[in-house]
This record gives structure tokens, C-alpha cells and sequence, in this order.
């Protein structure tokens, strides 16, 4: 018996990052992680920066995203976010200068500090970080 699937859309202000069916998909919201399976109850929240993890056909991809929200209905999972980038698509060396940038200048504090700018930042290099990661950990697992 084939696997039961639900529609996943990743759409940003940039692009439409994903567009798939999938078995499974695991998100932070704001209280919270959850874990989205076909057929689950009409669903709307925010996110945080953190990482979405995607399952088909048994294996996992991984994507950071930037704040956002989650609709869930009707077999479709819809997640408007800031930004979205698919694990492959990160640039590891850049993603790691962004966050030491960050870091120095909270560490640093100058005057002109936009402290919520910044802390978002760290925020987003360290998902980007984290969702390369464990892109890396699924295929080890292989």
C-alpha cells in the first residue's frame, strides 16, 4: 500500500522555495515543535528561525527558514516565511561568517547596535548552520 501524502508549499517574498507532496513535515512554532502528518486538523501558527524537516520516501531534507507562519487544511501544509533555503542551497562558509559577525557585534555592542537586527541575524545563521547539519547527519545515515 502506497505511502499517504500531503501537499507541502514553502513560499517567501522571493521565490516559491518548495513544492512537493510529502509524508511528513516538522516545524518550530511559537510554542513549540510539531509534526505534521496527512490528514491532521485545520492548523494556523507562527514560526521561528529555526529548521523544517521533510520526509518522502522514507528519507529526510532539511530547510532553514526565517520567521513565518503555518496553514494546515485540507492535505496541504502552506509556509509563508521571511526566507527559505533547502539545505543543498546554503553556502556553509557564508552562513558561518554571518553568524561570527553577528556574534562580534552583540559581543561589541556598539552604539549604533540595532540589538533585534542583530540577534535575528545570529538567529538565521544559526539555523542555516543547523539545517546543513543535519542534511549531512540524514545522508551519514543512509
Amino acid at each position: 500500500m502506497a505511502e499517504k501524502l500531503q501537499k507541502l508549499v514553502v513560499v517567501t517574498p522571493a521565490r516559491l522555495t518548495f513544492s512537493d507532496e510529502v509524508r511528513m513535515v516538522v516545524v518550530r512554532g511559537v510554542e513549540g515543535e510539531l509534526g505534521i502528518l496527512p490528514d491532521h486538523a485545520p492548523l494556523i501558527t507562527r514560526l521561528v528561525t529555526d529548521v523544517v524537516r521533510i520526509q518522502k520516501d522514507g528519507s529526510w531534507r532539511v530547510m532553514a527558514v526565517s520567521n513565518g507562519f503555518l496553514e494546515v487544511k485540507n492535505n496541504q501544509v502552506t509556509i509563508l516565511a521571511d526566507a527559505a533555503e533547502l539545505a543543498e542551497e546554503i553556502d556553509l562558509e557564508r552562513a558561518r561568517r554571518a553568524k561570527e559577525r553577528a556574534e562580534e557585534r552583540l559581543k561589541a555592542r556598539p552604539p549604533d547596535l540595532d540589538v533585534v537586527r542583530a540577534e535575528a541575524a545570529l538567529r538565521r545563521a544559526l539555523a542555516r548552520l543547523k539545517a546543513v547539519e543535519l542534511a549531512q547527519r540524514y545522508r551519514g545515515a543512509r
